[in-house]
């Protein structure tokens, strides 16, 4: 299972456990950038700091991200206790240390596809992957992923 599956799958136990109305309270304003590589940009940075707050802002309503296996998060309070378990620290089960970059980038529309390269001093090697970002009036619309966290070598 990877850690988008296994966050998905655990957003019903999360949402249950802690109330998902509240986390819904503290999702972060919308903030729109001014133009779709700036959204995938901004995307990537957010990822690599860990925040989930500038993840989030990104998002809108009807969010969609498409991970391996036909997982699906729908929606941005779905999205976002997603990326509560994706922001965690490496060894409880997050991506947090891991750093996403960018290796070939192809724009159609207003769809990004990026060609990506994941590194961490705990690597035993680079880990490589792709996403497709589409965006629309500035924000998030849905990301299609191959990220597999089971993947990842550890050394």
């Amino acid at each position: 299972m990877n850690l988008l599956s296994a966050a998905y799958g655990s957003i019903v136990a999360v949402a249950a456990a802690t109330g998902a109305l509240a986390q819904q309270a503290n999702l972060p304003p919308l903030k729109k950038q001014e133009s779709a590589e700036a959204v995938v940009r901004e995307h990537m940075a957010a990822l690599n700091a860990c925040d989930w707050n500038r993840i989030l802002a990104q998002d809108p309503q009807d969010v969609e991200i498409f991970s391996p296996d036909g997982v699906v998060a729908q929606g941005r309070e779905a999205v976002g206790a997603m990326f509560a378990q994706v922001v965690k620290p490496f060894h409880e089960g997050g991506i947090c240390g891991l750093k996403f970059t960018a290796e070939h980038t192809e724009k159609v529309g207003d769809t990004i596809n990026v060609q990506w390269r994941v590194e961490a001093p705990f690597l035993a090697q680079p880990y490589r992957g792709a996403d497709a970002y589409e965006t629309k009036d500035g924000l998030m619309q849905a990301q299609v992923t191959t990220f597999k966290r089971e993947d990842l070598k550890i050394k």
